[in-house]
């Protein structure tokens, strides 16, 4: 950690041209200026004095941080440097899923209230899990080719028909928007029960048989969930609310 003082500095080089603005120069600078520093916001407004830059403090990447004349580096540096934890892209992490299912929440007692007059029903619990359904599914239809790849790695109907997978999302989507209006519910419940049955299977079997460290593709293709706990939540939400629906036809 940094010694404290009453005054502190720092110079900051940052890429800041015409047509582009570096964000983790604008990220390093607020950083700075969060901890107490008083920063030297230095300007490289061409690629001529960027590539000069680099040449001549043998570095790869800019912003660049320097603190009492000792260079600090890039954000991710400076971040390391005043003690924060950085994340590596591939490290996994449970808060799209959090987010998500906050979201949903929030979203199902808004449905109530506009729609009943009071925060809480029964409703909104079937509305907080249609609503979760299509937020899952829009997040796999934003690359249906990415979570299709990833979803092969432990589907066992999309192993034996690859075709499946690119299904999967629009089904899922589908289904959670008939439930929120409690429409063609003698069409939505059952493919919401095949799908969501089929993938309760497929995800036990993966993580609790085989014990499979994989990622989860219930956020999309490019997810960093842990599959196991979340991922049959998820099915097994979807069977619940399969079998509840048709219990009320």
């Amino acid at each position: 950690m940094p010694e404290t003082s009453t005054e502190k500095s720092a110079t900051l080089y940052r890429m800041v041209m015409t047509d582009h603005m570096c964000p983790f120069g604008l990220k390093s600078k607020d950083l700075l200026e969060r901890q107490g520093y008083s920063v030297d916001d230095i300007h490289l407004t061409s690629r001529e004095a960027v590539d000069e830059f680099k040449a001549m403090h043998s570095v790869k990447t800019t912003p660049q941080t320097f603190i009492d004349g000792e260079r600090v580096g890039g954000f991710d540096d400076l971040s390391a440097y005043f003690g924060n934890e950085v994340k590596s892209e591939d490290a996994t992490t449970y808060q799209p899923v959090i987010a998500l299912f906050s979201t949903a929440a929030l979203m199902a007692i808004a449905i109530t209230w506009v729609s009943m007059g009071t925060a809480f029903s029964g409703r909104t619990i079937e509305w907080f899990i249609s609503v979760s359904m299509v937020l899952l599914g829009l997040q796999k239809l934003q690359d249906v080719e990415r979570f299709a790849t990833m979803f092969l790695n432990y589907d066992l109907l999309a192993q034996r028909w690859v075709r499946y997978g690119y299904i999967y999302p629009f089904v899922e989507t589908g289904a959670g928007i008939l439930m929120m209006a409690g429409a063609l519910t003698w069409l939505s419940a059952p493919a919401a029960l095949v799908v969501a049955s089929i993938g309760a299977v497929s995800v036990f079997k993966a993580v609790y048989i085989d014990k499979r460290e994989l990622k989860c593709a219930c956020v999309g293709g490019d997810s960093k969930v842990p599959l196991g706990f979340v991922s049959l939540t998820e099915n097994l939400m979807m069977i619940g609310m399969a079998i509840w629906m048709l219990s009320k036809l």
